[in-house]
């Protein structure tokens, strides 16, 4: 083989590897929801918890949760023990949101019904830029927390 060769081979590999880069949509968010849970309420409030992974090369916000359950579902930081409504959180770039207990979480006000353990709550995650996930949080038992396993 040639010199000629080699590099017209090089070139024709690598110009192939930038194409395929462009065409896995890298530069979007790439969504997949892990862990969720809600623990049985005691109250007219719930707490729900999940993972939001992003494998995308973009950042995105998560800006709102609908869910049947309350006509009131916030989302809520914890910062030394205190915790307040948020606008959004950011789902990073090959990264993720842990909405874990302790933490931030999504908050369901003035519930319309008590789901119990094994049943499933119905929640629509709304972002900046990804299209809405849906997502079926298991209730668990009202102490559960994976975290302490």
């Amino acid at each position: 083989m040639n010199r000629r060769t080699v590099l017209a081979g090089a070139l024709a590999l690598t110009t192939g590897l930038a194409l395929a880069g462009c065409s896995t949509g890298s530069d979007e968010p790439e969504l997949k929801v892990v862990g969720a849970y809600l623990p049985q309420p005691v109250s007219d409030m719930a707490a729900g918890f999940l993972v939001v992974q992003n494998s995308g090369g973009a950042s995105d916000r998560l800006t709102s949760v609908t869910s049947p359950l309350s006509d009131d579902v916030t989302i809520h930081e914890t910062k030394n023990q205190q915790m307040r409504e948020v606008t959004s959180f950011e789902v990073p770039a090959g990264g993720e949101l842990d909405l874990e207990r302790g933490g931030n979480h999504i908050m369901f006000m003035d519930i319309k019904k008590k789901p119990q353990q094994g049943e499933k709550v119905s929640v629509e995650l709304h972002f900046e830029k990804a299209d809405p996930i849906t997502v079926d949080l298991p209730v668990k038992e009202t102490t559960h927390n994976p975290k302490k396993q």
